[in-house]
């Protein structure tokens, strides 16, 4: 209850209680909508859902500029891929977070926004941003492996020895894994809106749920988030 209470002080803590109720429902009404259970109940989901992702977005108004700023000190990073990979993920987070307040504004009436453009236009910048991220995480893994002088060979030739290697590997660098899961989980949602992956609006909701469960953990615990990031 501590935890949740903390989290809730937050507003990128209640930005991720609300994506978890967001994603929850839209799996949970996607699988009684399956089968075929009480229809009232289903609708009752559908507009949690979107209840919760326009709170989220009123939460995240203005960020947009913190995220694009943020991209400023990022550029002097030492290491040239974690440099160029955070950079161009900030400015791409940036631009997704501008299109998603011009949704914002559509949804509230203020005036008339073209939802299907709009929506387009942010899940490419969003799924720009995560696939920098993945590239991030894969270079990170690649540089411990190598430290750690575990290659494809090792794990092929002695199976044992190499995953007792990589399980120390995982114990050693929990930001790492946290941060590759909640990537990879996240990509999946802009990829299926833009229909380049086609999976359900269940699959969707629980990647969603993972992910965010994943992001929460580096709030509760600041030591499994990969930094810069």
């Amino acid at each position: 209850m501590e935890t949740i209470i903390k989290l809730n002080n937050q507003a990128a803590g209640r930005d991720k209680l609300a994506r978890i109720l967001q994603y929850g429902s839209r799996a949970l009404w996607y699988y009684m909508q399956q089968k075929k259970l009480n229809h009232q109940t289903i609708e009752k989901l559908r507009a949690l859902e979107y209840t919760f992702s326009s709170f989220r977005k009123l939460l995240r108004l203005g960020k947009c500029v913190d995220v694009m700023y943020s991209a400023l000190s990022s550029i002097h990073y030492p290491n040239l891929t974690v440099r160029v990979t955070t950079t161009l993920s900030r400015i791409s987070m940036s631009l997704y977070l501008l299109a998603d307040h011009i949704l914002w504004i559509g949804r509230t009436g203020l005036c008339s926004v073209n939802g299907d453009k709009w929506g387009k236009v942010a899940n490419k910048y969003w799924m720009y941003a995560l696939f920098m991220n993945l590239i991030r995480d894969a270079y990170e893994i690649h540089k411990i492996l190598k430290i750690r002088q575990i290659g494809l060979s090792d794990i092929i030739s002695d199976g044992c020895d190499a995953r007792k290697k990589l399980a120390s590997c995982a114990r050693d660098h929990k930001d790492i894994i946290v941060d590759t899961v909640k990537n990879a989980c996240d990509v999946v949602i802009p990829m299926t809106a833009l229909g380049f992956l086609n999976l359900s609006p269940g699959s969707v909701g629980l990647f969603g749920v993972i992910s965010s469960a994943a992001a929460l953990l580096t709030l509760v615990d600041p030591l499994l988030k990969l930094t810069p990031s």
